[in-house]
């Protein structure tokens, strides 16, 4: 009999082999994800009380900037994890001091959307970022075959941590710039530490992570659905909530079959864009719900934007996430008609506000995308089966 080896409050953080069999998530990930949650959801209500309200280029604006903030902090240590975690009591601690940072960000959200004071979120972030410096340096002194990339991260990381600091010092329209400038600057850390030699992710790992964060993105499109319906079937039946209720599940049940259908791993050639690409794809997923919720309102109460912003408030975002799952996912795999579907199908979503009843013809679009992509996938697989079967002699 066999017992699991004793965990302790500290080992050498060495770097875990890229091709070390059945890796999956840990409790301590999945935990960390959970905590995730709050923050997209705060960013997503507010992202659609801005819609709601005519504030499309403040709500828009702060979404992106406050979401970048969740995404990059996930991310790292996503990766960071998938080639250090070592499970020890240290690392623990380090972990669950990030994810007090996380909640930060989720304490500073609203008033980054009402004021535009970054000033919580930016605490929030440094204490995550801060947490993942330690751990590279504990990578540095314990991994001598990856000491340099570790310490060019370490020392990347806080470099533009200092930057964050100094933005909340400027104000006005170069604020923006700032940012964006700091963005680069956070995009650029890894492309330039993994040069020395690139630290031994896990492919099967990471994608399994990924996949567990869009499921989360996509529950904000599942609530909103579930408010929907809970007003068409309220004491004052409202059909109209119903059938956006029920196009609302449609829409999220496609993006999720559109994402796991053709589930693809980072390689080492690609890993940066497929990594980085993700960012529009979790942000869009998660605004699908929040134009759900848009419509909702829009349905109930006082509208204070056109039926065809509301239309606008769910095709952009659905347009954006099947562009990109197209693109990661299908582009560098397929050919023929498997990589017109998509495309095709986008066109008609952002065609589809400028018609009546725009979140059901969005579903029955997004839908036949699906259904399109499954039949000629099936057949794809069928032929190079029938291919690569050894054929009979007609000798014999």
């Amino acid at each position: 009999m066999t017992t699991a080896p004793r965990r302790t409050w500290y080992r050498p953080m060495r770097s875990r082999s890229s091709t070390e069999p059945h890796r999956a998530s840990t409790p301590l990930e999945l935990f960390f994800d959970l905590c995730f949650v709050v923050a997209v959801a705060q960013a997503a209500v507010l992202l659609e009380h801005d819609v709601a309200e005519h504030h499309f280029a403040h709500g828009i604006r702060s979404y992106f900037m406050v979401f970048f903030a969740i995404w990059w902090a996930w991310m790292n240590f996503t990766w960071f994890s998938s080639a250090y975690d070592t499970d020890d009591d240290i690392y623990r601690l380090s972990v669950l001091i990030a994810i007090v940072g996380a909640l930060i960000i989720a304490a500073g959200i609203p008033r980054s959307f009402e004021s535009g004071n970054f000033l919580i979120v930016t605490i929030g972030y440094s204490v995550m970022r801060f947490a993942n410096v330690g751990q590279w340096i504990r990578a540095a002194v314990s991994d001598p075959a990856h000491r340099a990339a570790a310490t060019r991260y370490a020392i990347g990381v806080t470099v533009v941590q200092v930057g964050w600091w100094l933005n909340l010092l400027v104000h006005g329209s170069t604020e923006y710039w700032v940012f964006l400038g700091l963005v680069v600057a956070e995009l650029l850390v890894p492309i330039v530490a993994e040069r020395p030699g690139m630290t031994p992710w896990h492919p099967g790992h990471i994608a399994e992570r990924y996949g567990l964060f869009t499921l989360i993105v996509l529950g904000e499109a599942v609530l909103a659905a579930s408010v929907a319906f809970e007003g068409g079937l309220g004491s004052g039946a409202d059909a109209e909530l119903i059938w956006l209720a029920a196009a609302g599940i449609v829409i999220v049940f496609a993006m999720w079959w559109l994402y796991f259908d053709r589930e693809t791993a980072p390689t080492p050639r690609w890993n940066f864009l497929w990594g980085y690409g993700h960012y529009l794809i979790f942000a869009s997923a998660a605004a699908v719900g929040a134009g759900v919720a848009v419509n909702v309102v829009h349905r109930t109460g006082e509208p204070h934007i056109s039926d065809a912003a509301a239309g606008y408030a769910i095709a952009i975002p659905v347009a954006v996430y099947t562009l990109c799952v197209w693109g990661l996912h299908y582009v560098p795999h397929e050919r023929g008609l498997l990589l017109f579907t998509p495309p095709v199908g986008v066109t008609l979503i952002l065609l589809a506000p400028l018609w009546p009843a725009t979140p059901q013809v969005i579903a029955v679009v997004l839908a036949l995308v699906v259904a399109v992509t499954v039949v000629l996938t099936r057949r794809a697989v069928e032929l190079s089966t029938d291919e690569s079967y050894p054929q009979a002699d007609p000798a014999d």
